[in-house]
């Protein structure tokens, strides 16, 4: 009951019923809810989209910094192709979970967006149109009511305060009697006024009964006015409820991977590729290349031609990669100019051969042999010498250092026959960098 009613009525009188004055606040307070409840979910949506994009990213840089090391590496043939075939499934499915962000975003976010903004209508004094309607839809049905409930408690208070009034002359008149010293006038005073009680107490039982009764006429009308607001209030929750269900299962269709026929195909056609690697066929592919397989021009015997001056031993031969470039051109246009950096692309197993030794060092394979996964540029005990930048520099891949002019540093090794030198970071990373990119301290 409200604040009026409470005055008149014990603890033991009061409910938590819906039919009580004012408790159908909780009814109109569920359509606020409603709409707090969509941006609920959106920041929900928004949320696990930002999972799926982060997720999406990490796998696509993995997939990156994993093939370009089995391409660089020493593994040859179909089991390679295998092996990179693991990062272009996790390419395939970083794009399906960039899709999903998408749909999340773009599909479901948006649709409860829409819906919020065609269900609710904002006023200008910050309510709800559809707050207000059920509001004053509620206070018109229990207006009627509300007026006669008052009037009972009214009855009912003054037929209270009569039986308490009756009692007490009643107690008093009956002590009178009993006292030696009360007069027949004063005795006949207390029982007019004993009587006087009696008659007022049944009047006011009249207007009380009359009220309740009154009340009670008044009672089934407004009972079905308040159920008829009740339902249209239901109604408009259950448009919200389905929505938010439907809502639910498009976020499922999108989240749920193994719906979609493209996933599927990815694990087909992965394991498909794994499948088909042979084994034998890249032991002959190494025995024809690196092995009995190879031509060779077997020593025979030569006359002797004076017409060549003399012979080129084999071992002086320069072989180069073709897809190298050497470290020596250093622009002149000013100070401010710092030279050309040597070009060390991958090169895949299948174009290998001869080069495979100067793509895969023998730093690079004592690493991975140490560990499997470490960085194969592990600390060595050599301090080294120390140097200091001449020019800024960004490390192109994930084995090369990257320093600005003027850092100091720690080269480990001479320059090798592409220009590079391996060294050491003051904060301790090692890796490789550009030779002529430093000068001694």
């Amino acid at each position: 009951m409200s604040g009026s009613y409470d005055e008149s009525l014990g603890p033991d009188e009061t409910t938590d019923s819906f039919w009580e004055v004012g408790h159908y606040k909780r009814t109109v307070k569920r359509i606020d809810d409603g709409h707090r409840l969509c941006n609920d979910l959106m920041n929900c949506i928004q949320e696990r989209a930002k999972i799926e994009k982060a997720y999406a990213q990490q796998l696509t840089d993995w997939s990156k910094r994993w093939r370009q090391l089995v391409e660089r590496g020493p593994q040859y043939g179909s089991v390679e192709r295998a092996w990179i075939a693991v990062m272009t499934e996790t390419e395939k499915v970083s794009e399906l979970h960039q899709d999903m962000k998408n749909n999340l975003i773009n599909e479901d976010f948006e649709k409860v967006k829409n819906w919020q903004k065609d269900s609710y209508h904002k006023q200008i004094m910050g309510s709800f149109k559809e707050t207000k309607e059920a509001d004053e839809g509620f206070k018109k049905a229990q207006k009627p009511w509300a007026k006669k409930l008052k009037e009972m408690e009214t009855a009912k208070k003054a037929y209270h305060m009569a039986c308490k009034e009756e009692k007490l002359a009643s107690t008093r008149e009956a002590n009178s009697k009993g006292e030696n010293g009360a007069t027949a006038e004063q005795q006949k005073k207390l029982q007019e006024k004993l009587d006087k009680c009696k008659n007022d107490s049944q009047k006011a039982k009249e207007k009380y009964e009359k009220a309740l009764e009154e009340l009670g006429k008044c009672t089934p009308q407004y009972m079905e006015n308040m159920e008829l607001v009740f339902d249209q209030c239901q109604q408009f929750e259950e448009k919200r409820l389905s929505f938010i269900q439907e809502v639910l299962l498009d976020i499922k269709r999108h989240l749920n991977l193994t719906e979609n026929q493209s996933y599927a195909t990815v694990y087909h056609e992965l394991e498909h590729t794994i499948a088909s690697a042979s084994p034998q066929e890249d032991l002959r592919w190494f025995s024809n290349n690196h092995g009995p397989g190879m031509h060779m021009n077997w020593p025979q015997f030569e006359e002797y031609n004076p017409e060549l001056g003399h012979s080129i031993n084999k071992k002086e031969k320069v072989k180069k990669n073709p897809d190298e470039v050497t470290l020596t051109h250093v622009s002149t246009a000013g100070n401010q100019s710092t030279p050309e950096v040597a070009i060390r692309g991958s090169v895949s197993s299948y174009d290998k051969n001869q080069a495979q030794s100067g793509e895969w060092s023998d730093e690079e394979q004592a690493g991975a042999e140490t560990n499997g996964g470490t960085n194969p540029f592990e600390e060595e005990e050599s301090q080294g010498v120390r140097v200091r930048a001449l020019y800024d520099y960004e490390g192109q891949e994930q084995d090369e250092l990257s320093f600005k002019a003027g850092d100091e540093l720690t080269k480990l090794e001479d320059e090798d026959e592409q220009g590079w030198c391996k060294g050491r970071l003051d904060s301790g990373q090692l890796g490789l960098y550009p030779a002529n990119y430093v000068q001694p301290i």
